[in-house]
C-alpha cells in the first residue's frame, strides 16, 4: 500500500461532504463478462449504487463520472437505467474525468485504496502461499503466484477466471469478453 495515497484518502474522507466506495469481486465480474451483461453494465450498476446513496435526500446534485466506454452517451443512458430520482441529477460522463475534475480524482484515489485494502486482506489470508504480488496482470509476482497456486485455489474467489492472465495459463470454461480481434 502506498503511504502517500493512504494519507490523501484520509484527507479526502475528512474534507468531503460524503463518500461511498462500492466493491466488485471476481465472481461478479466473471458473471458480467460471461453473460449478456458486460463489464460496462456492471460498472454502470455500481456507479448508480454510489449515486443513489449520495443523492438520497438531496434537492439537486451534479455527478461527474469517468466513462469506461468509448461511447459516453450510450454509457450515460445505461447508467441512468439504474439511477433513482433522475430529475434531481445533472450527470456528466466523459473520458479523462479523473484528470479534468478534482472530485473524480478523489474518487479514484478512494477506489484505489479500497482495492489495495482488499489485496492486503488476500495477502494475509493466503500468506502461507508466499508472495501474491499486487494482483495486477502485469505483475511478475502475481503471475508466479497464479501459476503455482491458481488451480489449487481456483474456487477460492480471489481470481477472475475471465481474466486474460488466467485464461492464458489455465484455459477458460466461461465465455471470455470479445475483443476487436474476435471480429
Amino acid at each position: 500500500m502506498h503511504p502517500a495515497r493512504i494519507r490523501l484518502a484520509e484527507t479526502i474522507k475528512e474534507n468531503s461532504l460524503n463518500h461511498k466506495v462500492v466493491k466488485s469481486f471476481p465472481n461478479e465480474i466473471d458473471v458480467a463478462v460471461s453473460s449478456k451483461e458486460n463489464l460496462n453494465t456492471l460498472e454502470a450498476k455500481k456507479a448508480a449504487e454510489i449515486i443513489n446513496f449520495l443523492a438520497d435526500g438531496k434537492e439537486k446534485i451534479k455527478i461527474i463520472l469517468d466513462c469506461p466506454s468509448v461511447n459516453t452517451k450510450a454509457w450515460r443512458l445505461k447508467l441512468l437505467e439504474f439511477v433513482k430520482n433522475k430529475d434531481i441529477l445533472e450527470v456528466i460522463c466523459e473520458h479523462k474525468a479523473d484528470v479534468n475534475h478534482p472530485s473524480v480524482s478523489a474518487a479514484s484515489i478512494l477506489a484505489k485504496c479500497a482495492r489495495e485494502e482488499e489485496v492486503e486482506i488476500i495477502k494475509k489470508e493466503y500468506e502461507k502461499y508466499g508472495n501474491i504480488g499486487s494482483g495486477y496482470p502485469s505483475d511478475p509476482a502475481t503471475k508466479i503466484f497464479l501459476k503455482k497456486h491458481g488451480k489449487e485455489l481456483e474456487n477460492s474467489g480471489i481470481f477472475r477466471k475471465t481474466w486474460a492472465t488466467w485464461t492464458e495459463m489455465f484455459g477458460n470454461k466461461q465465455k471470455k469478453q470479445a475483443s476487436l480481434t474476435d471480429f
